[in-house]
C-alpha cells in the first residue's frame, strides 16, 4: 500500500467517515500532507484509485444497512391481529379461524413469538359487537379481521384508521363498506362469500330433487342486513324458476324456530331454504331437525348444514376463505392499502348431498346430483 493510502485510511479511521455520516473533527483534505497533494510520483494514482474503492464501499454499506436495519426491525416486532366474529366459537367456526392462522404461521406469523391474537365472539347477537370492537381498538391491535357482515359493519363504525379485512360476508359494496369490489377505497378489504348466484344455485338443485315444488320458504335472521339482501336475492331467483317464496324473518333464538316451521308448513311450503347467518351457524342441528319433523326437505349456505341434518347444502368453501384472508393480513402488516386492495370472491365452492336425511324424507337422488357432490353423508 502507499504512503499516500496509508495516511488517508488512518485519517478515516482517526475522523471518521463522512459517506457513513460521520462527521470529521476538521476538513477532510486538511488531513493528507500537502506534500503529497503536490508531489506527482507513481504511488499517487493508485492511491486515488484505493481511496475510489474506499467510498465505494462504504456507500454501498450505507445503503445497504438502512433495509436490513429496517427489516430487523420489523421481524422484532410483535404484530397484534384482532379476531371479531358474529358467530359462537363452535368447533366448526373455531376450524375455519384455525385455517387462516395457519396460513399466516406459513406466511412467517408464529403466536407467541411475532404476532397476537386478539379474539372476540359476537355470540349471535348484534348488541355486543360495539363494545368488542372497541375493547379491540383500545388493545391497540394492528390490524382487524372479521366474519360476519354485523362484525363487518360494527368494525367499520368503531374506526376508519385500523385496516379491516373481511373473512366472509356478503357484497361489501351493497352494504357501504367498500367504494367498489376492483378499488375497496377506505379501511376495509378482503372476501365476500355470498352471491345472487349462490342464491339461485341452491333453489335450482331444490327443484332437482323435488321436481314439482312450487312454493318454498326463506328462513332468514332479521337482525342482520345480509341476511335480509341474501332473502332478496333467494326470491328473485324464485321468481325466474316460477316459485313462489315464503320470506320468513327470525330473530336468531331458538325459542322462535318451532313457531316459524309451524307457520311455513300453514302455508303451504314444500321445502324451506337456511339463509346464510352466522347466529343460525350454532343452531343448525336444532333448525335441520325441525325441518325433518315438519318433512320439508331444506337447504343451506355451508357444508356444516348438510352435516348437521339438512338434506344440501351448497357454498363457499370457507376454510378456503379464511386462508385467502390471511395473505391479505400480509400484505398489508408489510405495506399495502386496503384502499388498493381488491376485494375477492370465492373460487372454491361445495356440494354436500346427506343421503340420511333423503332416505327420511323418502327423495331419491338424481345420479346427475349425485355425481356432482363433493361430499356424501351416508
Amino acid at each position: 500500500m502507499s504512503s499516500y493510502l496509508r495516511s488517508t485510511v488512518r485519517a478515516i479511521a482517526r475522523d471518521g467517515n463522512p459517506i457513513l455520516g460521520m462527521a470529521p473533527r476538521r476538513p477532510f483534505l486538511a488531513v493528507m500532507p500537502r506534500a503529497m497533494l503536490s508531489r506527482l510520483d507513481p504511488d499517487y494514482g493508485v492511491g486515488m484509485k484505493a481511496l475510489r474503492l474506499v467510498v465505494m464501499v462504504s456507500l454501498a454499506i450505507a445503503l445497504l444497512a438502512v433495509p436490513l436495519a429496517a427489516e430487523a426491525q420489523q421481524a422484532r416486532r410483535m404484530w397484534r391481529i384482532g379476531l371479531l366474529d358474529y358467530g359462537s366459537p363452535d368447533p366448526a367456526r373455531l376450524a375455519w379461524w384455525r385455517a387462516l392462522q395457519d396460513r399466516l404461521r406459513e406466511l412467517g406469523y408464529v403466536e407467541g413469538q411475532n404476532v397476537l391474537f386478539q379474539r372476540r365472539w359476537g355470540n349471535g347477537q348484534v348488541s355486543r359487537l360495539q363494545g368488542l370492537v372497541l375493547e379491540l381498538v383500545t388493545a391497540k391491535v394492528d390490524i382487524l379481521v372479521t366474519a360476519g357482515n354485523p362484525a363487518s359493519l360494527a368494525a367499520k363504525q368503531g374506526t376508519s384508521s385500523i385496516p379491516i379485512v373481511t373473512a366472509t360476508g356478503p357484497d361489501p359494496v351493497e352494504l357501504g363498506l367498500a367504494a367498489s369490489l376492483a378499488r375497496p377505497g377506505g379501511n376495509v378489504t378482503g372476501m365476500t362469500s355470498i352471491s345472487s348466484e349462490l342464491s339461485a344455485k341452491r333453489l335450482e338443485l331444490l327443484k332437482q330433487l323435488i321436481p314439482r315444488v312450487s312454493r318454498v320458504a326463506a328462513l332468514w335472521d332479521r337482525t342482520t342486513r345480509g341476511s335480509a339482501l341474501n332473502a332478496r336475492d333467494t326470491e328473485v331467483a324464485a321468481r325466474s324458476l316460477g316459485i313462489a317464496l315464503d320470506s320468513v324473518a327470525i330473530r336468531p333464538d331458538p325459542r322462535d324456530y318451532d313457531a316459524a316451521f309451524a307457520a311455513m308448513k300453514r302455508a303451504g311450503a314444500e321445502a324451506v331454504i337456511v339463509v346464510q347467518s352466522s347466529a343460525f351457524f350454532s343452531s343448525y342441528q336444532r333448525i335441520a331437525d325441525l325441518a325433518l319433523t315438519h318433512r320439508l326437505p331444506s337447504a343451506g349456505g355451508s357444508k356444516e348444514y348438510a352435516e348437521a341434518g339438512g338434506l344440501i347444502s351448497y357454498g363457499a368453501d370457507f376454510p378456503d376463505l379464511f386462508r385467502r384472508a390471511a395473505v391479505f393480513v400480509d400484505k398489508i402488516l408489510k405495506g399495502a392499502k386496503p384502499a388498493d386492495l381488491p376485494v375477492e370472491q370465492p373460487t372454491k365452492f361445495e356440494l354436500v348431498l346427506n343421503l340420511k336425511t333423503a332416505k327420511t324424507l323418502s327423495l331419491t337422488i338424481p345420479p346427475a346430483v349425485l355425481a356432482r357432490a363433493d361430499q356424501i353423508i351416508q
